[in-house]
Parts: C-alpha cells; structure tokens; sequence
C-alpha cells in the first residue's frame, strides 16, 4: 500500500473540528449546524425560526407559553397569598426555612464544597485546554474588560449591605456557635468567616452553571436557556415538558432572588436617608415607596435596552464602589486595614475546610440553628437562587475563554475583589469598634444596613461619602433588576437574545412587587426564606449539570485527542519520509522501499475545468516492504 506524504491531510483541515468517531459516540454533545446558530446581524424573525428549528416551542407575542405562564402564575399567586396574608406568609416561609436548616442543611453544605472541589478540578485537568466556542477562537472580549465585567457581576447590593456589619456581628453580638477566644481571635475568624460567605463559594457556585452554559451556547451553538445545559444527560427531552420545568425553576430562583437583593437595597437607602437627616424615622411605608420608585427606574432602563441602560449604569457604578472602597481606605485607619487584609487571609487559608463542612453538628439547638439560618444556609440559597442569573451573564461574556482561563478568571478576580472590600469596609467596622468611639454595637445588636453610614459619617467628607453609598445601592437596585429581568425575560422567550419589550417591563415590575410583598410580609428573615425555599428545587438541577457538563467536557476531550494524534502522525510521517529520502544516496538499498513512478493514468491529465493543484514540486510515494 502506497500513500503519498504530501497528501497527508495537515494540522489545519481539522479545523478545530470534533473527530467523526467521537460525533458519533455522542450525538447530544456534537455542535449543531452553523447554518442554525443565531448570528449577531438576525433579525427578530431570522432568529425565531432557528429557535423553533432547535426545538424551541414559541408562541404569540415570542414568548415561550409553557414556561411564562406557568412562572408567572405561581409568582403572582406569591405575590398576592404575602400581600393579603402577610401574617401567614411570614409563617409560612419561616416554617420552610426551618424545615429546611434543620433537615437539609448538611446537603447544602456538602454541595457546596463539592461545587468548589469540582471548579477546581475541571480547571487543572486536561479538560481545560477546551474553548469556550470554536478552537482557535479569539475570546470576544480583551482580558482587562473581562475582569472588569465579572467584577461587575461580583458587586451587588448584597457587599454593600453587609459590608460593615456582618464580619463586626460575627466578632461581637453573634459570634458562630462553638467559637472560643480572645477578642482578637473572634475578629480573625469573623474575618474569615466572611471571606467564605462572599469568596470561593458563591463563585463556584457560578461558575458550575456559567461554565454549563458556556459549553451550550458558545460550543454547542445552542439558545441562552438553562435546560440547554443538560442536554450531554437528558438529550432530546430537554426540548419538552421537562426542559419548561427546568427553565420555570431557574425563573422562580432569578426573582426570588432578585427580590431579596432588592429588599435588603431599599432597607439600606432607607437607613442612609435617616443617617443624613432626610427622613426621621424608617417604616414599611417608606420603603415600599422606595421600591415604587427604584422599580420604575430599573423599568425605564430595562426599556432602553442592554447598551443604553445596564452598561452605561454598570460602568457607573463600578466607578462609585471603587471611589467609595478607596476613600474608606484612605480615610481611614489605611494601616490597619492592610494588616487585616493579610492577617484575615491567613485566618481564612488555615480554617478554609472546618468552615467549608462546618454544620454545627456538635453545635445542637435553637441558638445553632438559627446562626446557621440567618447566616451560612441562607447565604448558599441565595447564591443558588441567583446562580442562573450571574451564570448566564458571565457565560454570554466569555466566549473564546478557554476552561481553564473561565474558571480561573471566575473563581479569582471576583474572590479577591470582595476579599479587599470586606477587608476595607468590615475592618473599619471592627476598628471603630476596638479602637475607636466603639459605638458599633447598640442595644446588643448591630444594624446590618445601618452600620455603613456609622463608618462614613466618622471619616472626613463622611456626609459626601454617605450620598455616594445611598446612590450607590440605588443604582445596584436598578441593574440588579434590569439584569435579572432582561434574564427572566430571555428564559421565557425560550433563549431569545431580544425578547418583547413589554415583558421586560412586566418581569421588571413583577420583582418589585414581590420584593415590597416579602418585606411588608415579615421584612428580612421572610426574604431569606423565599430564597432558600426557592433554591432547594435547583440545586438538584445543578448537581445534574454538573453531570452533564464533565460528560460533554470528556466528550470534546477525547476529540482533541483524535485531532492531536492525527497532527502528530502527519508530522512523524513527515518527517521519516524526509529522512529516508535523505538516505537514499548513502544508502542504495533503501531505494527498494520507495516508488518514485510517474503517474500516468488517464484520469491523471485535468483540462481547463479540472485543473488539479499540487501542493508541491515533488510527489513522493512509500511503499511497505517486500520482505
């Protein structure tokens, strides 16, 4: 058998192209025809019919009926059960919390560290040399933009509210159940503490589905829809009735958890205006107006759509956070605040697994399990319960990242960020209090949304500062919602990257409504509990994208392996051709072995209309040997 060496098919005609056997293995993993992938220059109507030719159901109006009602309906009914029965719905969510803290809160700290262990994993292991689109694919965006966008997504009102006081209530009124020592030693492992409620774990939480969701959509070619994920696991079935449960849960998890987000914003604007004298006292009237009126702000931007509304107010308020963090530091007692940067991060590396798989098992009653509630299960539930919306964003940022470069870039810029803003703003909390006027803690207890403006007020321009915090949390309100409705709204239009104004408007207002609902409902402990209920349901779904992402993950490994031992063959090939061509004046006997015949077929002379190009001078054929 003769084969000539230059006809050996070179690295570049794969193209980055999955290898045939491993399509074959796997048809729920193979990348869909481009022809079907939606483009930047669709139309409306251009991108519809490649949805629907994907399997997506649409109805009138571009919204996916059997995901939007059903999602709509159950909130709405939420909604109106916590706004004509605030006493029961309080009840009602308590009693599920509960439930759920005393049953299940080991599973929620199991899952989370094996989200972290599997992050990890999946970005050290050969799998992460996959891109995150086709191979060779240049990412979208430059590095520096990158990290600024996921920063972006890092900071919400969340580090705002509880920036100051919650690493100052671990250290004082309500250090965690078993803790003993010193003053000091309680500070350094409420440092810590902290470091775990906004580092690694919620980001690994992200990163499961954002990484799930960056191999569908920019691998895979398929919608932006969370039942897309599962597809390597569930194959055709995702585009059924199980694929709408799938997307009506990862609807009720993004405004639930929106929702909650929005009611710890509205209680902290409150607090600053009476910080600052603007209004003498705070109740349930006033901040329901607060949420009136920032809803109708988020609305008007989420009208305006993604360029002119969330990016313009995004790169605000990364500008305000990054002054207000800087003036703190500055202002500040900046010594002390770098010695508990460092000093908490070793706090945090030498208790990272106790804190990781601490479930108060020792800890047993009351007092064990409503830390545990208020604190650490509720924290995971939110970051579950917010996990589709920052999931998708950062995978629709990430397109030609490669495995490795997401999970480190998500896993690390947005953990250090918040490291330096809870090191700033939680250190001045701890200062003040140690060192200082120690007038953080009152009536035994510490004000979560008010103990920022404590800070501010103490500092030169304190008052300035103070404005820059209240427009800083209102205008995380309005992205928060104008992202996550945008979200919500994509969900129900079955992945549509341009969905019906008039239902980001009603997702939007819906947020509102519920956040004021919840709030009037039972205020703060009736908002975690809707997001920790909410966030039980979708765990599973991640536990199962997880699944399915290490088996598509394996499938395009192996692949790149068949790509790679191909290239290499070729080169081997080649070069033993080039050698044994060498040798054959040295060595005669090697003639024997190579066929250096002209072709003179008939079929070997082209005319005008079939000319053949050679893709070089010499054509060389080997040939096995006789022997």
């Amino acid at each position: 058998m003769t084969k000539n060496i230059d006809e050996v098919e070179p690295p570049e005609a794969d193209n980055g192209q999955h290898a045939d056997a491993v399509l074959e293995a796997s048809p729920h993993t193979a990348p869909i025809p481009v022809h079907m992938h939606i483009a930047e220059d669709d139309t409306d109507e251009q991108i519809t019919a490649k949805l629907r030719r994907q399997g997506v159901r649409l109805g009138k109006g571009g919204i996916a009926p059997a995901v939007f009602w059903p999602a709509l309906l159950v909130i709405l009914a939420v909604a109106v059960f916590a706004i004509l029965a605030p006493n029961a719905a309080d009840t009602t969510f308590n009693a599920v919390q509960n439930w759920i803290v005393a049953n299940l809160g080991w599973y929620y700290m199991l899952i989370i560290g094996g989200f972290v262990a599997l992050v990890i994993a999946i970005g050290f292991s050969k799998l992460g040399r996959i891109t995150l689109g086709n191979d060779g694919e240049k990412p979208e965006f430059g590095l520096f933009s990158w990290f600024a966008m996921l920063f972006a997504a890092g900071m919400g009102i969340g580090l705002v509210f509880y920036g100051v006081g919650e690493p100052l209530t671990y250290a004082t009124v309500d250090p965690k159940p078993g803790w003993e020592g010193s003053e000091s030693e309680l500070a350094g492992l409420a440092m810590a503490q902290t470091f775990i409620h906004w580092g690694l774990h919620p980001w690994a939480i992200y990163a499961v589905i954002g990484l799930a969701l960056a191999y569908a959509i920019h691998r895979r070619g398929r919608p932006v829809s969370i039942r897309w994920a599962l597809e390597p696991i569930l194959g055709d079935r995702v585009k059924g009735w199980l694929g709408d449960v799938i997307d009506v849960l990862a609807i009720f998890g993004t405004v639930f958890g929106v929702a909650t987000s929005l009611g710890l914003g509205v209680q902290q604007i409150s607090s600053g205006m009476k910080a600052i004298g603007l209004v003498g006292s705070v109740d349930n009237t006033l901040l329901v107006i607060l949420i009136v009126v920032i809803t109708f702000l988020a609305t008007m931007s989420v009208v305006s759509g993604l360029g002119a509304g969330i990016k313009w107010l995004s790169n605000i308020n990364l500008s305000m956070a990054g002054l207000l963090m800087i003036s703190v530091l500055l202002l500040g007692p900046t010594l002390f605040l770098f010695q508990n940067f460092v000093q908490s991060l070793g706090v945090y590396l030498a208790n990272f697994m106790n804190m990781t798989f601490d479930v108060g098992a020792f800890q047993q009653g009351e007092e064990s399990a409503t830390w545990f509630s208020s604190w650490t299960v509720f924290y995971w539930g939110w970051w579950i319960a917010w996990a589709p919306f920052v999931g998708i964003f950062i995978a629709r940022i990430s397109r030609g990242r490669t495995v490795r470069q997401f999970v480190t870039g998500v896993l690390l810029v947005p953990t250090i960020v918040g490291f330096l803003w809870f090191s700033v703003m939680g250190g001045s909390g701890l200062f003040r209090q140690f060192f200082g006027a120690g007038d953080m803690v009152q009536d035994g207890a510490v004000s979560a949304e008010g103990s920022l403006f404590q800070v501010l007020e103490a500092l030169p321009l304190g008052s300035i500062l103070s404005v820059v915090a209240i427009l800083l949390v209102a205008i995380f309100f309005i992205t928060s919602s104008d992202s996550g409705s945008l979200v919500v709204d994509m969900l129900a239009s079955g992945g549509h990257p341009n969905p019906p104004t008039w239902s980001r408007v009603l997702w939007a207002v819906l947020e509102g409504v519920l956040a004021a609902a919840l709030l009037v409902a039972g205020g703060l402990k009736t908002l975690q509990a809707g997001s920790l209920a909410t966030a039980l349901p979708f765990s599973i779904i991640m536990i199962m994208m997880s699944v399915a992402t290490i088996k598509g993950l394996r499938h395009e490994s192996r692949a790149l392996e068949v790509i790679e031992q191909k290239r290499r063959l070729a080169r081997v090939t080649e070069h033993v051709s080039d050698e044994l061509w060498g040798a054959l004046d040295e060595q005669p006997e090697l003639r024997r072995y190579v066929d250096d015949r002209i072709d003179y077929r008939v079929s070997r002379t082209r005319g005008i209309f079939g000319k053949r190009v050679e893709s070089e001078a010499k054509s060389r054929h080997v040939k096995p040997s006789d022997d």
